[in-house]
């Protein structure tokens, strides 16, 4: 099969499946009623309250709420993709409980990604970087800040503001696996706070700036970066049925999800090859979509991985919240769950231990999402309040949980 119909099958599979053009997905767990009573399971002295109910997606997909940003003062703004919408969450009275939904723009474009320069609104949709600004409490209308990001296949942008106060973006493949034809896809982007681009690549002449700062990234939705060392770090979903053996049958358990540690100009192995789960110093290379010679030995590989087809997305490092010392330099990561197993995965929250700056351990944090193949919430982000709780936003129950931790 030529390389030109795998990319077309990819499009096929990663499109259209869900009643959303260009959204990947087909089928997930079975929807099952949130039930009455949050029945998550936590570690001892962690509890889980409903910060927030909005309208989740049921069967459907990108309809409830998404990713999420805290302004200056302490409100909680969440975008809602399929409706066009980002609102704004005050809870004045610090009761753990928001007040009435704010409506801050209904005039976006499948907006994801929220990230604030100041009292500034970024927000990512899926083509572009927009601005809001704020005045006397009146939002404006979106004002272009960056201009024909590519669309389609995996689409849903993130956007977040790095130590280095650059602006770090990611654009998704347009496919499963394929090679791409647009050098923008399947990378992370860096722009200034201007929107310039600002990549890893230096320029020179009337070459044109380019915004790539890696590649190889099939759908990085998620990144944060390592308090202390400033590292970036950044979820990635690796491809859908593939196999170990050449023309051979779909195995489950491949490839892992990666956690990557995300550096200027490195290549992160995507489409070719895969971090192998027992060693993930080496990479392993898709039998039925080899890349040049030496691609994959001289790709990076990831920093830990996650179950297969578990699909990581929101992450967010723990140092500023309320949570027990030993958390203080571990990361909790958001698994919005899988369609492409037998066995479901994901649908639930992990932490990822590091030791100094390396992860070293993955573990259950929040599970309860998915009981016998039913999930009732799916997991999509994840961030650390002012108040020190932990805030996820929940795209099929349309729920944003607040998970504090209250020791007795």
């Amino acid at each position: 099969m030529s390389k030109t119909i795998i990319s077309k099958l990819g499009i096929i599979l990663t499109m259209g499946l869900c009643g959303l053009p260009g959204i990947g997905c087909t089928q997930v767990a079975d929807v099952a009623k949130p039930p009455a009573a949050l029945n998550l399971a936590l570690p001892a002295g962690f509890e889980v309250t409903v910060f927030a109910k909005l309208n989740g997606a049921g069967a459907e997909y990108f309809a409830g709420p998404r990713m999420l940003a805290f302004d200056q003062s302490g409100n909680l703004f969440v975008s809602l993709g399929k409706s066009n919408q980002v609102l704004m969450l005050s809870d004045a009275n610090r009761d753990g409980l928001s007040e009435a939904p704010v409506l801050v723009s209904d005039k976006l474009n499948a907006p994801n990604g929220l990230a604030f320069v100041g009292n500034d609104l970024l927000v990512a949709n899926q083509d572009s970087v927009v601005k809001l600004t704020q005045k006397n409490g009146v939002w404006s209308t979106p004002k272009p800040l960056i201009k024909n990001l590519p669309s389609g296949g995996h689409t849903l942008k993130t956007i977040k503001v790095g130590p280095d106060n650059y602006l770090y973006i990611n654009v998704g493949s347009s496919c499963n696996v394929c090679l791409e034809d647009d050098p923008l896809r399947a990378t992370i982007l860096r722009y200034t706070l201007e929107g310039k681009p600002a990549g890893g690549l230096e320029t020179v002449g009337r070459h044109a700036a380019n915004p790539t700062w890696a590649r190889g990234l099939r759908n990085s939705q998620g990144f944060a970066w390592h308090p202390k060392t400033g590292s970036m770090f950044a979820t990635n979903n690796g491809s859908d049925m593939r196999s170990d053996k050449k023309g051979g049958k779909v195995n489950d358990e491949l490839p892992p999800e990666h956690l990557n540690k995300i550096e200027r100009g490195k290549h992160y192995g995507w489409p070719h090859c895969w971090g192998k789960p027992d060693n993930i110093k080496e990479m392993t290379e898709d039998p039925n979509f080899a890349g040049p010679d030496n691609f994959c030995k001289n790709s990076t590989p990831p920093a830990i991985t996650f179950t297969s087809h578990s699909t990581p997305i929101g992450v967010t490092f723990l140092d500023k919240s309320n949570f027990p010392a030993e958390y203080k330099s571990d990361a909790i990561v958001a698994l919005h769950g899988s369609w492409n197993r037998d066995q479901l995965s994901g649908y639930k929250l992990v932490r990822v231990k590091f030791k100094g700056e390396n992860p070293v351990e993955v573990v259950d944090f929040a599970t309860g999402w998915l009981d016998n193949n039913r999930a009732w919430g799916r997991p999509v982000d994840v961030i650390a309040g002012p108040d020190g709780a932990l805030y996820v936003s929940d795209d099929r129950a349309g729920y944003i949980y607040r998970i504090s931790y209250t020791s007795n």
